[in-house]
């Protein structure tokens, strides 16, 4: 009798099958929940007065589902979110279309499909299932996010990325956000452990 691959990430613990129809349909079923999570999460949201850049939920979860689906899927879901967004009301504050994937936000978008891509590359080396690996992991992913925000950002605004002052391209997209998204992170990086050690098969 075949032994069952071990899981490499969260995802692989639900119920797997091999036909190959079921299988296609339960990939699908997952990077939908990913986007439809993500776009859940970008209606929490804190407008600032002195950035177009908001406060979302979304960095969350987009940590969550590249740590718990993988690369391929992860990444799969935030590209499916990203398009979504551009026919369906999305993105933060219920937006969407292209205005919005081309304009001073988009660089963040575009950057959690790389982000979800990294993390879940991470997750599946294990990198998920303990504290000391998780946190560092979900820290890369949110720097990711961050380069691309910011260089779109700074682009789209005309400012130069950094030149120590309050209207360069970190002050409008990085400075503000850090606390928040350190808590987030952290946040993430204590729920995909834990939920291996739920699971007992995380070693």
């Amino acid at each position: 009798m075949a032994t069952a691959a071990a899981p490499l990430t969260l995802s692989d613990l639900l119920p797997r099958t091999s036909d190959r129809t079921r299988s296609a349909l339960r990939t699908a079923v997952l990077v939908l929940a990913a986007a439809l999570l993500t776009a859940a999460a970008a209606q929490i949201h804190l407008t600032l007065p002195f950035t177009p850049v908001p406060i979302t939920g979304q960095t969350f979860a987009v940590m969550l589902t590249g740590a718990a689906l993988g690369w391929r899927k992860g990444a799969a879901g935030q590209a499916l979110y990203v398009v979504l967004g551009l026919f369906l009301p999305f993105y933060s504050e219920h937006k969407h279309g292209w205005k919005i994937l081309s304009g001073a936000t988009g660089g963040y978008l575009i950057g959690f499909i790389f982000a979800a891509a990294l993390i879940g590359f991470l997750a599946e080396r294990r990198q998920d299932r303990n504290l000391a690996t998780s946190i560092p992991a979900m820290l890369a992913g949110s720097a990711v996010i961050y380069v691309f925000g910011v260089l779109w950002l700074a682009h789209k605004l005309n400012v130069p990325v950094s030149n120590g002052t309050a209207k360069d391209g970190l002050a409008y997209g990085f400075t503000p956000f850090v606390v928040g998204d350190l808590a987030k992170l952290a946040v993430a990086g204590v729920l995909t452990p834990a939920a291996w050690k739920l699971t007992k098969k995380g070693r």
